[in-house]
């Protein structure tokens, strides 16, 4: 998610400034819902059962999906798309179904978990793993997440939190569904596509690929929108954001910069500012809870979420604690599924529902702490506060 307000005009001639100048220019609401269009082509002919107590009839499960969410190797290479893409169909037929008997919409989600979770802490993802959480997104982009199986595809996102949080729009560039730890390298200025922080030796997914003549979209804001009515799966996803937003202002200087970043000079001499993408990824994230709240209120108002009380008991027990930033700056750079999995600082305060609260009591605290300059906090409050209230009221599904 970006702000289309947020530019800077390019002062280099070199390619390489240019890159990040360029993405700024993306408007944080052109995210594309291109619906697949794709039919699968089926290799064998899915059980359709007569459910006893509708009429719609349901999909069967086979033993064979059931048994992948115990083996989580065969579970990746089940829902591998392949570099190209050309395994998308039969992972989209294997995770697609309207309406799966019994418990298989849990087990579909317990599935696409499996494939696409490190496989222990401190792990990196594998670019079969990024490459199956591209798949999954896409899948599941256009089509309903068939009951259960929300919870387990919220712990997708979430284990690939910080690729989720730079998607701004599809994007011909994007060549591969996931690029190796080389790929994602920061050039020589410190500066990546694939965000800040990173792990050396990870696998990212790129959400924002694109394959040419192909409606194969994967986005993960549309996606959030369909999960957001679920309570646990809203849970899992306000976790990793709130997890996500501390783990990233601990490593910021006190001044609110990417300590990694060194951007160079302009023309005139005068150094270039090293908060600009400390200030983009804050936005993105702040427009990401914006959008869960945005997201509860109009299902509020449409009767998609008939209780808003109950609803909001049920994130709350859902929901593991609060996240408050180190109080001193952290150099490690942890692998993304160990993000949203930091242990809570302790107990929930106030509105869960108020992000705003929630994201200013945690910034407000690390400034405190950092001695962050009064002007520099003031400016970081006003940009989340701004985002905040934009997201909020202007997303929409």
């Amino acid at each position: 998610m970006h702000d289309g307000g947020t530019q800077e005009n390019s002062t280099g001639t070199d390619e390489q400034s240019m890159r990040p100048l360029a993405r700024l220019r993306k408007h944080w609401l052109l995210t594309s819902a291109v619906a697949l269009a794709l039919l699968a082509t089926a290799t064998t002919v899915p059980i359709v059962l007569a459910d006893s107590h509708e009429d719609a009839p349901c999909q069967e499960i086979p033993a064979s999906t059931r048994a992948l969410a115990k083996t989580p190797a065969a579970a990746t290479r089940a829902l591998d798309p392949g570099e190209d893409l050309a395994r998308y169909d039969a992972v989209r037929e294997l995770l697609v179904h309207e309406n799966p008997c019994g418990d298989g919409g849990e087990v579909l989600g317990q599935v696409v978990d499996a494939a696409t979770r490190a496989t222990a802490e401190g792990k990196p993802h594998t670019l079969a793993q990024a490459r199956a959480a591209y798949a999954v997104v896409a899948a599941y982009g256009d089509e309903p997440v068939p009951d259960g199986a929300a919870p387990g595809v919220a712990r997708v996102l979430a284990e690939y939190v910080v690729d989720a949080n730079r998607f701004l729009s599809p994007d011909r560039d994007a060549y591969t569904p996931a690029v190796d730890a080389v790929g994602a390298a920061p050039d020589d200025t410190g500066w990546t596509t694939y965000g800040r922080f990173l792990a050396p030796d990870e696998a990212h997914a790129d959400f924002e690929h694109t394959v040419p003549y192909s409606d194969v979209r994967a986005d993960p804001e549309d996606l959030v929108g369909e999960l957001a009515q679920d309570p646990e799966a809203f849970a899992i996803l306000y976790d990793a954001e709130r997890a996500y937003f501390a783990y990233y202002l601990e490593r910021l200087t006190s001044a609110g910069a990417d300590p990694d970043y060194r951007p160079g000079k302009e023309k005139d001499g005068s150094p270039k500012s090293t908060t600009t993408w400390a200030d983009i990824d804050l936005e993105h994230l702040t427009d990401r809870i914006g959008s869960l709240m945005n997201h509860r209120a109009l299902y509020g108002r449409d009767g998609t979420i008939p209780d808003l009380a109950a609803f909001d008991k049920a994130v709350r027990q859902h929901t593991r604690g609060a996240y408050q930033a180190a109080p001193r700056q952290v150099s490690s750079r942890p692998v993304m599924g160990d993000i949203a999995e930091r242990p809570v600082s302790g107990p929930l305060s106030g509105d869960l529902m108020d992000g705003r609260h929630q994201l200013f009591t945690v910034l407000d605290a690390w400034a405190k702490a950092r001695k962050v300059p009064t002007e520099r906090a003031a400016e970081l409050r006003q940009l989340i506060d701004d985002r905040y209230v934009r997201a909020l009221w202007l997303t929409s599904y």
